[in-house]
């Protein structure tokens, strides 16, 4: 086994792809995370607006948080029924298109796509904020953290999906159990000391009021705090990766995901006005996170607390895993839907669209360093994807029911499942709206640029592989009047074994060869002609054959204007031949060889090509170099 296969895995048959497909206790880890995970940044999101407000500010997080969890389970309610109505998942992206229309589709794939990654910023960003929060003097390293950290959760990712599941089990559950047992003890100290618990290290003092509260400063926070719903729609995109029953496992793990999060958000938000516990700037040397004061405040700084913190900063940092489950398959409906290029459906080695995994590492790598790897510089960003994606499927869900009922005729389930999903349309609807316009001048207005411009996008390559096939597409015989070889143009530099292999090639394909060479030395290229005499002349006059020898004077050393102009001049003495252009090319071992060897070689294909002459060919003909043997 190669260090390659060690590392990435052996390759894996296309027959396995069902032993590759997980339960709900691996759904949970490979399509959870991103739900689960919010937990650490969305009050925290919400707390950072209200911090102008000094401690008057934590008596809105609770209403605040109130209203998100109503919302959350509305949107639960919602996608369950999307799950059932579409088993093949797809999710958003096909809800929308098969029900409101192919550019509501895309619109709901872009919203979607911008969302997955701006998930693997900010989880990253926001997993490396909660370490930098336990070990302050790692402050100055929050970039190479995050880079190196979205490298790990790539190779896991290009390993396999069941490989993704199963090793973020462990870390998943450490999380569930660790935080939901501090806000259990902490809800006990609570209610035993008549909701005026004791701090065990008592949290940074609030800063006082700077502003007074305001309804534009209230909707702000609830768009920040909103970003706690990032991650949702995961699930039912990714039906198909659940073993059989696939649908009764999504919707159990999506009931699952949903519960926990809920739990979760109402205890951090009920906590931290309890201890007192508001949020601290990310740019200062002080930063502390949410989950970090309320853990110290409720259980101390000792073994439990770095146990409860080390698996928070795992939990944020791995819910990048769901984009990394989800956008392939996004990209690959798209693919096959020619939205995007043909590579984004094939699957690996490993039975994943590595092509998908790339992409998103290399997008949220750039989205990283240009944000410097700050959660709170990416939050703006975050929720407008999410909740345009919410909203469009919703939309969609509520196109289905009515289709269904028309054809089937109206039936109470319809109705019930309409009414859902049209509660659950108006409410993201109204989230998104407010998202847009609290976080537009902060940089919302980027991703309300960014998705448009990724629907004309696809419409553009659609319209592409349109295009290819109505000019590609035969149904025609094949054409067998007035066959002849081609003339065969050989490229020489001079007389070598790679030009010798070439020739020979040449000399199979066409009684017509000529070799061209572009001559820009004083001597006029006599030596080639010697060798071209003794080496290629006289063998072939022997067999009857008459090859010549082309050379085209290049005073000023260019090389393929000239070359281009000598290949006019063959083709107009030939009219009806097609012209076989001969490339030789010499083979070395390793692939680093490439970078002394054939530029030239590789240049004159890619020129020959985009020429789009439909009479010249371009023939590559390889001469493999030996490899020394070690002894």
């Amino acid at each position: 086994m190669s260090l390659f296969e060690k590392i990435m895995g052996l390759p894996l048959a296309t027959w396995e792809e069902e032993q590759q497909k997980v339960g709900p206790i691996a759904g949970i880890p490979m399509l959870g995370l991103d739900a689960l995970s919010s937990a650490a940044y969305g009050p925290e999101a919400a707390l950072t607006i209200l911090l102008v407000l000094g401690s008057s500010g934590l008596v809105y997080i609770v209403p605040i948080t109130a209203v998100i969890v109503a919302l959350l389970i509305i949107v639960y309610f919602s996608y369950r029924q999307t799950i059932h109505a579409y088993p093949n998942g797809g999710g958003s992206y096909t809800v929308a298109k098969e029900n409101l229309g192919t550019k509501f589709g895309l619109l709901a794939a872009a919203s979607l796509m911008l969302d997955y990654i701006l998930n693997v910023a900010v989880g990253i960003a926001a997993g490396v904020g909660a370490l930098i929060s336990m070990v302050p003097f790692l402050h100055p390293s929050i970039l190479p953290l995050c880079l190196i950290i979205l490298g790990i959760i790539t190779l896991v990712n290009l390993r396999g999906i069941r490989e993704s599941g199963t090793a973020f089990i462990i870390p998943t559950y450490l999380f569930i159990g660790t935080l939901g047992l501090v806000i259990g003890i902490g809800l006990v100290k609570t209610f035993l000391s008549g909701g005026h618990p004791v701090a065990v290290e008592v949290p940074p003092v609030v800063p006082l009021a700077s502003v007074g509260a305001s309804v534009w400063l209230v909707l702000r926070a609830f768009a920040n705090g909103c970003t706690a719903m990032t991650g949702v729609e995961a699930i039912s995109n990714g039906v198909t990766a659940f073993k059989e029953p696939a649908v009764p496992n999504a919707q159990y793990t999506l009931t699952s995901v949903i519960f926990i999060l809920a739990l979760l958000l109402a205890g951090i938000a009920f906590l931290c006005l309890a201890y007192g516990i508001a949020a601290t700037d990310p740019n200062s040397d002080s930063y502390q996170s949410i989950l970090s004061m309320l853990t110290a405040a409720v259980t101390g700084r000792g073994i439990f607390y770095y146990i409860t913190m080390g698996s928070v900063i795992a939990i944020v940092c791995l819910s990048a895993n769901t984009s990394f489950a989800d956008f392939p398959r996004l990209c690959r409906l798209l693919a096959l839907d020619n939205f995007l290029p043909y590579g984004f459906a094939n699957r690996g080695r490993r039975l994943v669209y590595s092509q998908g995994i790339i992409i998103l590492a290399l997008m949220s790598c750039a989205l990283l360093v240009v944000f410097g790897g700050v959660t709170d510089r990416l939050i703006p960003l975050f929720a407008i994807g999410a909740f345009g994606a919410f909203t469009l499927s919703q939309a969609g869900m509520v196109a289905h029911w009515w289709k269904q009922s028309k054809a089937e005729g109206i039936r109470a389930e319809h109705q019930a499942s309409m009414i859902i999903n049209a509660i659950g349309a108006v409410s993201t609807a109204a989230v998104l709206i407010i998202v847009m316009v609290t976080k537009f001048s902060e940089g919302a207005w980027i991703i309300a640029f960014l998705a448009p411009a990724l629907v004309f996008l696809f419409i553009a390559i659609k319209r592409h592989y349109d295009n290819v096939a109505k000019q590609t597409d035969c149904e025609l015989s094949l054409d067998i009047n007035n066959l002849q070889p081609p003339v065969a143009v050989v490229v020489m530099r001079r007389w070598s074994t790679i030009t010798r292999n070439a020739l020979r090639l040449a000399v199979e394909l066409s009684p017509d060869v000529i070799a061209v060479h572009i001559n820009s030395d004083a001597d006029g290229g006599e030596e080639l002609k010697r060798n071209w005499k003794i080496y290629v002349e006289e063998p072939l006059r022997l067999k009857g054959r008459a090859p010549s020898l082309k050379l085209v004077q290049s005073p000023y050393r260019r090389f393929f204007h000239p070359l281009f102009e000598a290949l006019k001049e063959i083709e107009k003495s030939h009219p009806d031949r097609t012209i076989a252009v001969v490339v030789p090319e010499l083979v070395n071992g390793g692939w680093y060889n490439y970078i002394l060897h054939n530029q030239l070689t590789s240049v004159l294909k890619a020129a020959l090509l985009l020429r789009c002459d439909q009479r010249v060919i371009v023939v590559n003909v390889p001469w493999y170099l030996e490899r020394k043997r070690s002894s």
